[in-house]
């Protein structure tokens, strides 16, 4: 009979596991640098660093009335959305107090137009000229008018000339529907002249800003360089408008534009509107047409809004402050790697290659959430990665005594690897726990710059446990038998420790002998 010897099944190679959570490491570093490079365009900055618009927005009834909690609430999500729509990329909108409105917008240009567009309370109205109840008011709209003569003295006309906005200049005509184009008015020459402003109770609407479906901006005509604002309506304007156009366009009856009150154009019908389209147009620039275009996207305020304080901030401190920042989080990685050279050796290397590998995870989930609009460094966050740096090393150097005290208990280098790192990294990871759980109360909770210093912190105590499980741990357990055990003088195991992996070696070979 054939000699039939029983073969142990084939172990897996011990290295595999530990050489998969590297690679996987290296799939990350390079997500990572495609992320965030170049860093200064795809990481946000903050009003502190970037400057930008800080104004205090004081809210209040028209009919004096107090501002309840719901309707300040219904405010910073309008001004919400009206700041997010100006482009500004991480502005924040926080209530303050009972009654008032932070906002905070970095990098804004044009703070005029800015603040014109967040308080502009967007109360759009459709009125059939013939129901207002003004006569003066009427008999001008019927002329296509936006403006009225007010009787002024003499002496006051040339302080009350009063310009109207431009939608309710000169050539106002507004386009109705698909191609009623009417001219609305005259030039606003006379000091004397004011815009209309329909007084409540004096009219009825057709329909308002609440029956519109969608807006954008386009061209009044492929000749023009005027923009306009298109309208598309829900079914019950789209009903009402139709029925109101229906019977005035045989007359070539007006149909009023109103924004809080304040007359736009007001185009004569040329004919019936029934497909629920309508353009307001007026002499609007892009910039004024995207500007409403944003205040009626957005909804209209619940309160008036006015402004408190307004402050503008100059990016010149801020970037100064950021350059300042960036230096002490430079100096605190450099004192931290020589630190850990000096006492660690060539374990000090491993150690400050993961700080460098900390690093660049860091940089690439804040340009992810940057990218996202979820966040914008501030001088508060800059505060919270440097002290993320040093819960790095602190875990850092708790994995690397660890190792060195299994080893001089006289466990072997590679054992020491296992159990010694294992029992850093979980001891590691529940003070970083610790940590994660103050830095994300201090993000839910707190307000202001405090939230960044938090985010920041967590973000940092998350790339720590990811590089001690998918570095530190792997390489240390591959170098072990071989690399540092050859080395031990190199890798920082003194003469001790080396006596004390030999004697437990020997204790161990005669123990198995």
């Amino acid at each position: 009979m054939a000699d039939r010897r029983f073969k142990p099944k084939k172990k897996k190679p011990w290295a595999r596991p530990y050489i998969g959570l590297l690679c996987l490491l290296v799939v990350l570093l390079a997500a990572a640098v495609v992320a965030f490079w170049p860093p200064n365009e795809r990481i946000n900055q903050g009003l502190d660093i970037k400057g930008g618009l800080s104004v205090v927005m004081q809210a209040s009834k028209p009919d004096g009335s107090a501002v309840s909690a719901d309707d300040l609430e219904v405010a910073t999500l309008v001004v919400e959305r009206r700041v997010n729509m100006l482009g500004a990329s991480e502005a924040s909108v926080q209530k303050q107090g009972d009654n008032q409105l932070l906002i905070q917008i970095p990098g804004v240009v044009d703070q005029t137009q800015a603040l014109e567009t967040i308080g502009q309370t967007g109360y759009l109205e459709f009125v059939n000229v013939a129901d207002v109840s003004d006569e003066a008011q009427r008999t001008a709209l019927e002329a296509g008018q936006t403006w009225i003569q007010a009787a002024i003295p003499d002496e006051e006309a040339v302080d009350s000339g009063t310009e109207t906005d431009s939608g309710s200049e000169a050539d106002s005509g507004s386009e109705t529907g698909s191609g009623s184009e009417t001219d609305s008015g005259t030039e606003n020459e006379t000091l004397s002249i004011q815009p209309i402003i329909l007084s409540p109770g004096t009219y009825s609407s057709i329909f308002t800003g609440a029956d519109i479906s969608s807006v954008n901006v386009g061209k009044e005509s492929e000749t023009s360089p005027n923009y306009s604002v298109n309208l598309v309506l829900n079914a019950s304007a789209t009903k009402a408008f139709a029925e109101v156009t229906t019977a005035l366009y045989p007359t070539n009856g007006r149909i009023a534009i109103v924004l809080d009150g304040l007359v736009q154009s007001a185009p004569a019908v040329q004919n019936a509107i029934t497909n629920g389209n309508v353009a307001i147009t007026g002499g609007y620039d892009l910039d004024s047409a995207n500007a409403l275009k944003t205040v009626l996207q957005s909804g209209s305020l619940p309160v008036t809004l006015t402004v408190a304080t307004s402050q503008v901030v100059g990016p010149t401190l801020g970037q100064d402050s950021l350059r300042a920042g960036i230096l002490v989080a430079i100096i605190g990685l450099i004192v931290v790697a020589l630190y850990l050279l000096v006492f660690y050796r060539g374990l000090g290397l491993l150690t400050a290659g993961s700080i460098g590998i900390f690093a660049l995870l860091y940089l690439g989930i804040l340009a992810l959430l940057s990218i996202l609009g979820l966040f914008a460094l501030s001088l508060a966050g800059i505060a919270g990665i440097v002290l993320a740096i040093g819960v790095a090393a602190d875990s850092s150097i708790l994995i690397l005594e660890r190792f060195k005290e299994e080893i001089r208990m006289g466990r072997s280098v590679r054992a020491a690897s296992m159990t010694g790192v294992k029992h850093a990294i979980t001891t590691s990871i529940d003070a970083d726990l610790v940590t994660l759980v103050s830095a994300l109360a201090l993000f839910f909770i707190a307000v202001g710059s405090v939230k960044g210093f938090g985010l920041t912190l967590a973000i940092g105590v998350l790339c720590d446990i990811v590089t001690m499980l998918l570095f530190k741990a792997p390489l240390i357990r591959l170098m072990a038998p071989k690399i540092i055990t050859r080395h031990p003088g190199f890798w920082g195991i003194g003469e001790d420790e080396a006596v004390a992996h030999a004697s437990g070696e020997l204790k161990r070979g005669v123990e198995n002998g």
